[in-house]
């Protein structure tokens, strides 16, 4: 994010500057802890709720650096970071309002800055647009943490999910708020549901059993004649 602004003097502030910034929801792995982890330079730190910045790189100097990229990160408008969240590497980060204090460096668009205190995480869509109710293990993280993911519930599907309430409780008590649905952009019904075919029970006659083979021989018999063509296909190309 560092390439989003132009660099100006080194500031200090000790009243609480706003701030709005993208971060990706994490859970530690024995579910007691809920913290963040930046989009950009900090994806391998955890943060909490009210935390100091470290170097990324390292480092042990204070930061923000002058000759170093290390510190948070945030803008000034909350517009800047929903359009952030747009581009499809950020598509599962979660949009924090955070008070800036401490040492910070002021920017065009924004601060980068030493300590913060998270205010507000705001849940946007999940990947399929409908608005996310649920925060669902994304199958990646790092040391010691599961990064989550916003999913709505058609697409949590088997998944360990976690509400808003349980997050916002294992972060501090912070305010959490379900953001998919803006106001103004009008959100279809979601699609009903795949049922799950009924497993077979002792009171299925044979007539049952009976359709269900002949269906599974037609759809095998397809599959074939699919396979069959693609076979011929592959061999045409070769010969061409």
């Amino acid at each position: 994010m560092g390439g989003l602004f132009a660099r100006t003097p080194h500031e200090h502030s000790e009243e609480p500057l706003p701030g709005f910034k993208l971060a990706y929801p994490m859970l530690s792995a024995d579910g007691s802890v809920a913290g963040y982890s930046g989009v950009t330079l900090g994806r391998a730190h955890v943060y909490r709720t009210v935390d100091d910045a470290v170097c990324a790189h390292g480092s042990r100097h204070a930061c923000p650096s002058r000759w170093c990229d290390c510190g948070f990160y945030c803008f000034h408008e909350m517009a800047s970071a929903r359009d952030l969240a747009c581009e499809p590497d950020h598509r599962g980060a979660v949009l924090l309002e955070v008070a800036v204090s401490g040492r910070y460096r002021r920017y065009e668009r924004g601060f980068r800055y030493a300590r913060q205190r998270v205010r507000t995480v705001r849940i946007g869509r999940c990947e399929c647009g409908r608005p996310a109710e649920l925060l669902a293990d994304s199958g990646v993280g790092s040391v010691g943490w599961r990064r989550l993911v916003p999913v709505c519930p058609g697409c949590a599907a088997l998944r360990p999910v976690i509400a808003p309430e349980e997050f916002s409780r294992l972060a501090g008590g912070i305010d959490v708020r379900l953001d998919g649905a803006a106001p103004g952009v009008p959100i279809s019904a979601p699609a009903a549901p795949l049922r799950a075919p009924a497993a077979l029970s002792a009171d299925d006659g044979p007539g049952t059993v009976a359709l269900l083979a002949a269906e599974v021989a037609l759809l095998q018999a397809r599959l074939d004649e699919v396979q069959s063509r693609l076979d011929q296909l592959t061999r045409g190309g070769e010969g061409g």
